[in-house]
């Protein structure tokens, strides 16, 4: 269920975002943010902790900030492999929509884990 509730909030803070910075992401329909929001959550379930293992090192040079560099960097692979329909206009762009993403859905989760 939560997984299910990670992409269904996911998919909606992409249209969202495609809608407040059109120039920052581009999503065609509905469709692709769902397809989308699958993906990074398949990719963030196999891929990402693989690269966090990797990274150690760097991330603890960083205290941590390294973490904001993956997650744009899983971001701009969902871009890679969901095709045409969804689209960042950089990988700054990515970064910071990472960044977005992550204080949006701490705030959602925060909200529904009181009620």
């Amino acid at each position: 269920m939560r997984f299910l509730s990670t992409v269904l909030i996911d998919a909606l803070l992409f249209m969202a975002i495609s809608v407040f910075f059109p120039s920052s992401l581009y999503v065609s329909s509905v469709e692709i943010a769902v397809i989308a929001a699958l993906v990074l959550g398949v990719l963030n379930w196999l891929v990402k902790p693989i690269i966090i293992i990797l990274s150690l090192p760097i991330n603890f040079l960083t205290l941590g900030l390294f973490g904001i560099v993956i997650n744009g960097l899983m971001l701009e692979l969902t871009s890679r492999i969901v095709g045409a329909g969804f689209q960042f206009s950089s990988f700054w762009t990515a970064m910071l929509i990472a960044i977005l993403m992550s204080v949006v859905s701490v705030i959602i989760a925060s909200y529904f884990d009181k009620s």
